[in-house]
């Protein structure tokens, strides 16, 4: 996907529905970036645990355990991966909007990027199901912003809450582990799911189910793929191979 809209290649079935499982973040964050701007909720409102706020809850610095109610640190204080963050980001955008966060979705995002295969059906930290064209739909929204200003995109896609060190699920410890408001950051990050020839700035997510989505501001740039493989030692040795070979083909010289 290039910058003006553009596919420039595919291969495969698109209109497919897979299971996004974790690429759903994008979608979640997206939301909650509309809300914010809405004036539905602030990103420094209270949120999640004692002390945290709907931006912590983004960028997975609340504190929250990746699954359930625990919390295993203030907030601020580590960068801990968390679905029930994600669960209680959505809860905080529904209170917001008075009404569910399934439908929130589709009117803020879903509809009107015109992602009709695409529907929450679970979590709203893992449950999406959609085909590969709504996926790169999303990343052309997500190189050249129609639903936020790009200046908040450009918010959301720099580090939020500097130097936290973490797990990066899937690639390990990394320190730091740089996230976004939503967007998981490749800075300079070692071992990484993008390709060496992937920019700083690239971000993105990947998921369970076998599936990513990165975004290359710097070579103007989207790349997707969904897929009914497991998450595992294939998708780190191929995702990168694929993000260069890719860059090495489409990027301007």
């Amino acid at each position: 996907m290039a910058g003006d809209g553009r596919v420039l290649d595919t291969v495969g079935p698109q209109d497919h529905p897979f299971r996004w499982a974790s690429v759903t973040k994008l979608l979640t964050a997206l939301a909650t970036l509309v809300a914010v701007e809405e004036g539905t909720v602030g990103l420094d409102e209270p949120a999640g645990p004692t002390g945290s706020t709907v931006r912590h809850l983004l960028a997975h610095a609340s504190g929250l355990a990746p699954e359930g109610p625990a919390v295993l640190a203030p907030p601020g204080a580590r960068r801990i991966y968390s679905n029930s963050g994600y669960e209680a980001l959505a809860d905080t955008v529904a209170i917001g909007a008075d009404m569910g966060f399934e439908a929130y979705l589709a009117d803020a995002v879903l509809a009107p990027l015109g992602l009709d295969g695409t529907r929450l059906a679970g979590s709203p930290a893992a449950g999406a199901v959609g085909p590969v064209r709504d996926l790169l739909r999303l990343g052309a929204e997500l190189l050249a912003p129609t639903l936020i200003a790009p200046a908040t995109l450009a918010g959301a896609t720099h580090v939020a809450f500097p130097g936290l060190d973490g797990v990066l699920p899937g690639f390990g410890r990394q320190t730091p582990n740089d996230w976004g408001l939503g967007p998981e950051l490749r800075d300079a990050k070692s071992p990484h799911w993008t390709g060496h020839r992937s920019s700083p700035r690239t971000f993105g997510h990947f998921g369970r189910a076998g599936g990513f989505l990165w975004v290359d501001p710097d070579a103007g740039l989207a790349c997707g793929a969904l897929s009914d493989l497991e998450f595992g030692p294939w998708a780190a040795e191929a995702w990168p191979a694929l993000a260069d070979a890719v860059l090495a083909e489409h990027r301007p010289r």
